[in-house]
């Protein structure tokens, strides 16, 4: 664990990621985006925070080809339960 800042107690990689990772879902269950959109609104430099990468092993967004349009992501239904354990879901719809 690392502290938020000089002095300040140690903040836990899931205290960060998870609240991201329920940022990320809201966003993305307004509406499908396309896999491109996901790509530039959520990249990261920073390896510790892959919240893509996270969403996805947890099996919370998949990516989905349709014909004729880029690949697009989509909350899965792990996705929305965990935003609706959140007290998220309603936000996002």
């Amino acid at each position: 664990m690392t502290p938020a800042y000089p002095g300040s107690a140690p903040v836990g990689q899931d205290a960060i990621i998870t609240p991201l990772i329920v940022e990320f879902l809201e966003w993305l269950a307004a509406e499908p985006r396309d896999y491109a959109e996901v790509m530039d609104g959520w990249r990261t430099s920073c390896p510790r925070l892959p919240i893509w990468e996270d969403a996805v092993d947890q099996g919370l967004v998949r990516r989905r080809l349709e014909p004729g349009r880029a690949a697009v992501v989509e909350v899965t239904p792990d996705g929305y339960r965990r935003l609706a354990e959140t007290g998220r879901l309603g936000r996002a719809t």
